[in-house]
């Protein structure tokens, strides 16, 4: 054996191995290490829990604080002075949280951001949602970020949200996950009457005002009751929540899918389920924080709410709650958070579009993340000119690619599409706006935004370990 790959070495042209010197191509994990499917398959037995146990901003924040606190964190005290090691958390708003391993530098000499963000596209009820046409109970919804609306039709959905009751009591919500819950469905046409619809636009195959989700369909008994099935659907709610109809305007209500995560293939080489974009980011953070002891940098890792809509309002990363928590920790070391911010390092760790070889037009396939290759750096987003991008220096490129490559992480770089064809942003540009050198990294995905999106267990795993050595 050795004898023959001598002599294949010898017998290579200079120009074979000129290239083989200068030329570089991302592996596929599975075929270059094999020995990693199963500590993937391993690893992502905890992420699909984590995914079935989080399908609202909300419920991830639950489950991480469970996570947290079974693992030592404490809630953050601005007055305390806190040692390499220890390990805190603050919630904002029960919606996104920031989580902290004080490292064995201070913090004037920069910290380790890690940023995720855990809403993901649904459909939300509106204000006054619950009406009756035509002896059927409906939901009215209004979409919640960037959906491809003809997909939700006929998927079986959960409720899940919180409603504060007019005396101030919080009642969460969850309908459809048990598998003795009922479930809930928006309708379509049968092929044999939707000649008319066929001529549609794709993006208009269901309407935002027909993703009327179907709630019930047998009446109160009283025929003097204007709206019978409407109040039978508002009595059970009742019977179950404690609510009324008023209820509804002091409420976060969402329909998402209620199907659970699941492996995909007959390798079972994937997680299918929805909420992926950007749980997966979400989680292997997570884990990764909760995993390191005693880091170089103080890390944050950050979990947000409402980038999918623009991170706009005051959980999402538009607003200043990073800003202000770096102000604190400065504060706390007596130095100044500007210097802080200009000596820190982040990763916007959020999901870019993976290959897929069924609709290779959209896709530059030289630039564009594969499955299986490891997580993807992604060096600018936007759309059109690198719109609304922040756009990674080669310094902070080769700093991040430098981390991986010396502990062995598996990664590949990719863009969001081939040039012209659309594009997408992160929360990098709201990071990077505060001085803060940053990169986008997270895991490829197949089907993003759709009630079931795709992601390699082996991708999922190797961001994993470009997290941990992140804050190494």
């Amino acid at each position: 054996m050795e004898d023959r790959q001598r002599k294949q070495e010898t017998e290579k042209t200079e120009g074979q191995r000129l290239e083989e010197q200068l030329c570089f191509k991302f592996p596929h994990i599975g075929a270059e290490a094999p020995e990693q499917r199963a500590e993937a398959d391993a690893f992502c037995q905890g992420y699909k829990a984590f995914l079935d146990a989080g399908k609202t901003e909300r419920e991830c924040v639950a489950e991480a604080l469970r996570q947290l606190e079974a693992a030592g964190y404490q809630p953050v005290d601005y007055s305390r002075q806190y040692q390499p090691g220890d390990k805190v958390y603050a919630v904002n708003r029960n919606k996104a949280l920031l989580i902290t391993t004080f490292g064995k530098k201070p913090v004037k000499e920069g910290v380790r951001i890690n940023g995720a963000h855990i809403d993901s596209p649904r459909l939300d009820l509106k204000p006054n949602p619950l009406y009756e046409k035509h002896d059927i109970g409906y939901f009215k919804t209004h979409y919640y970020g960037g959906i491809r609306k003809y997909q939700w039709g006929t998927v079986p959905l959960a409720m899940h949200g919180v409603v504060v009751k007019k005396n101030g009591e919080l009642v969460e919500v969850c309908l459809g996950e048990a598998e003795d819950e009922p479930v809930f469905c928006i309708s379509d046409l049968l092929p044999h009457l939707g000649a008319k619809q066929n001529e549609r636009k794709l993006g208009e195959g269901l309407r935002g005002e027909e993703l009327n989700v179907i709630v019930g369909s047998v009446p109160y008994a009283d025929d003097k009751v204007k709206e019978p099935v409407k109040l039978l659907a508002l009595q059970l709610l009742h019977e179950r929540y404690g609510i009324t109809e008023a209820d509804f305007f002091r409420a976060e209500l969402e329909m998402v899918p209620a199907h659970k995560a699941r492996d995909v293939g007959f390798d079972r080489s994937m997680v299918g389920a929805y909420g992926q974009d950007d749980r997966v980011c979400a989680y292997t953070a997570l884990r990764a924080e909760i995993e390191t002891a005693e880091p170089t940098y103080t890390t944050i890792t950050v979990l947000a709410d409402k980038e999918e809509i623009g991170s706009d309002g005051n959980t999402g990363m538009n607003s200043d709650f990073l800003k202000h928590y770096i102000e604190y920790l400065a504060q706390m070391e007596g130095c100044d958070p500007k210097e802080v911010m200009a000596n820190s390092l982040c990763l916007s760790s959020d999901v870019n579009a993976a290959y897929d070889p069924t609709f290779p037009d959209v896709f530059e396939v030289n630039n564009t993340a594969m499955l299986n290759k490891g997580c993807v750096l992604t060096k600018y987003t936007g759309a059109r000119g690198k719109s609304s991008s922040n756009d990674a220096s080669a310094e902070t490129m080769a700093k991040v690619i430098g981390i991986m490559e010396e502990n062995g992480v598996y990664w590949q770089a990719g863009e969001l599409g081939a040039v012209d064809q659309g594009g997408g942003g992160t929360i990098a540009k709201y990071v990077s706006r505060l001085n803060i050198d940053t990169v986008d990294l997270g895991v490829p995905l197949l089907s993003m935004h759709a009630p079931f999106e795709l992601a390699s267990k082996l991708d999922v795993y190797n961001t994993w370990k470009a997290f941990m050595a992140f804050y190494k």
